[in-house]
C-alpha cells in the first residue's frame, strides 16, 4: 500500500510539538526533538485543515507561509482528524495512550461518543441528530486521564495559556486535551492575534496555544482549493505575516495544522447506511467518511472483515483493529482501557469515502474530508518564526 503514510515514532509528529517548544525554552523535564530555536517564550498557532501538500499547491495564495516551508513536515498520526490530533498535541501522546481515537468511537455504555460535542453519536439503529451529553456519565478527565503537557508545564512554573474560540470554554474536548492552561476565549482574528502576542511578550517562560478553524470549515463545505477556501487561506497568510512583524524578541511562534484534507464527490462514495453488505454483523459504525471504526457482533469478525474488503476493494484498505495496533498506527502503546474504543475492523480510504446518508446526512454531503493516511491528510507543515 504505497499510498499509506503510516505514523512513526521519529520525534517529528504532533505529540512532539509542545514538549519540543518547552525544551527550546530550557524547561526542566522537556527536550526538543523538532529543532526549534532557543527562546524565552513560545507559541503555537494551529490552522485546522492546512495540510503541507495544500500549502504547497496554493503557495500563490499564501506566499508568506509558503516561504517558511523549509523544515520537514510533521506527521499528524492516526486517524487524521481534529479530535485525535489536538489531543495528541495537548497531551504529547499518541491516540493509543490518550484514547480519543477518532471523530466518533465506542464508549463504555455501549454507544458512540462524538467528542466534539462530548455527546452520543448516531448508531446503526438511531435517527440523525438528538445527541445527549455524556459529560457527567463519562467525564473527559476519566476518558483521558493522562496529564496534559500544559498541566506538566504549569507545575514547573511555566505561564501556560490557550487562545481558542470563547465557546470552547469547559467543553469536553478542551478539558481532555488542554486542561491546566489559562483559558483566553477569542471571538475574531484580532483578539486571537492580540492574545498570542501578549503571551509571547510575557516575562517567561511562557507557552501559548492558539487555534483557527475557519479554513477547515470552508474546506469541508466548498472543498479544499475552492475560491472561498483560497480567500480564507490568504487572510490567514496575512495574519501570520502580521504576527511575524510584531513578534517580541526571544520569542518563537510555530504555525502547524492538525491534518490536511482531500475532496471527494459524495455521489461516488460508498453508503454504509443503504448497503446491506456493510450492515450485516455490525454493532456500531464510528469514525468518519475517510476512516471508519467498525464494531462487530460476537462471532461476526471474519464475515464483516470479508464483506468490507470486498465492497471497498482498491478504493482503500480494510484491516482488523489488532493489525492496525500491531502496525503502530495508534502509537507505540495502546492502553488496556483504550483497546475497546478501537474498531474490530478499520476501513481507511485512498479514494472516495464511506458515508452514512441516514445517520450522518450533514457530514455525508460535505466536499472536503480527512481521517485517512494519504500524504495529503497525514503531513502537516511546521513553520517557524522568531528565535
Amino acid at each position: 500500500m504505497d499510498w499509506i503514510v503510516a505514523p512513526d515514532d521519529d520525534g517529528r509528529a504532533l505529540p512532539d510539538v509542545l514538549p519540543s517548544l518547552l525544551g527550546a525554552m530550557d524547561v526542566a523535564g522537556f527536550s526538543d526533538t523538532i529543532g526549534f530555536p532557543a527562546c524565552r517564550t513560545a507559541g503555537v498557532l494551529l490552522i485546522d485543515g492546512l495540510g503541507r501538500d495544500l500549502l504547497r499547491e496554493h503557495a500563490e495564495d499564501a506566499p508568506f507561509m509558503a516561504s517558511l516551508l523549509t523544515s520537514p513536515p510533521l506527521k499528524a498520526g492516526f486517524p487524521t482528524t481534529t479530535v485525535t490530533s489536538i489531543t495528541s498535541l495537548g497531551t504529547g501522546r499518541c491516540a493509543g495512550e490518550h484514547g480519543l481515537v477518532g471523530y466518533s468511537f465506542a464508549e463504555p455504555s455501549g454507544g458512540l461518543l462524538h467528542p466534539l460535542s462530548w455527546g452520543t453519536h448516531g448508531t446503526t439503529g438511531d435517527s440523525a441528530g438528538g445527541r445527549r451529553s455524556l459529560l457527567d456519565q463519562w467525564p473527559p478527565e476519566q476518558a483521558q486521564p493522562t496529564p496534559t503537557v500544559l498541566e506538566r508545564a504549569a507545575a514547573v512554573g511555566v505561564d501556560v495559556r490557550t487562545v481558542v474560540p470563547a465557546e470552547f470554554a469547559n467543553t469536553g474536548l478542551t478539558r481532555a486535551a488542554f486542561r491546566g492552561a489559562d483559558f483566553r476565549g477569542m471571538r475574531a482574528l484580532g483578539d486571537l492575534a492580540a492574545e498570542l502576542l501578549a503571551a509571547l511578550a510575557a516575562d517567561g517562560p511562557a507557552l501559548c496555544y492558539g487555534y483557527h478553524g475557519h479554513l477547515d470549515f470552508l474546506g469541508h463545505v466548498h472543498g479544499p482549493g475552492s475560491l472561498p477556501w483560497r480567500l480564507q487561506l490568504t487572510v490567514i497568510d496575512r495574519l501570520v505575516s502580521m504576527l511575524a512583524e510584531r513578534l517580541p524578541r526571544d520569542a518563537v511562534l510555530t504555525v502547524i495544522a492538525d491534518h490536511g484534507m482531500v475532496e471527494i464527490d459524495p455521489g461516488d462514495a460508498v453508503d454504509a447506511d443503504t448497503d446491506p453488505a456493510l450492515r450485516a454483523g455490525v454493532r456500531l459504525l464510528g469514525g468518519e467518511v475517510r476512516a471508519r471504526h467498525i464494531y462487530v457482533e460476537p462471532g461476526a469478525l471474519a464475515d464483516v472483515h470479508a464483506a468490507w474488503r470486498e465492497t471497498i476493494g482498491d478504493r482503500g484498505m480494510v484491516l482488523t483493529g489488532e493489525q492496525a495496533i500491531d502496525e503502530g498506527w495508534f502509537g507505540p502503546v495502546v492502553a488496556d482501557s483504550v483497546r475497546p474504543r478501537i474498531g474490530d475492523v478499520l476501513a481507511i480510504m485512498r479514494d472516495s469515502g464511506v458515508i452514512r446518508s441516514v445517520i450522518e446526512p450533514g457530514e455525508s454531503a460535505l466536499r472536503g474530508h480527512h481521517g485517512s493516511l494519504t500524504s495529503a491528510e497525514q503531513l502537516v507543515p511546521v513553520l517557524m518564526l522568531g528565535g
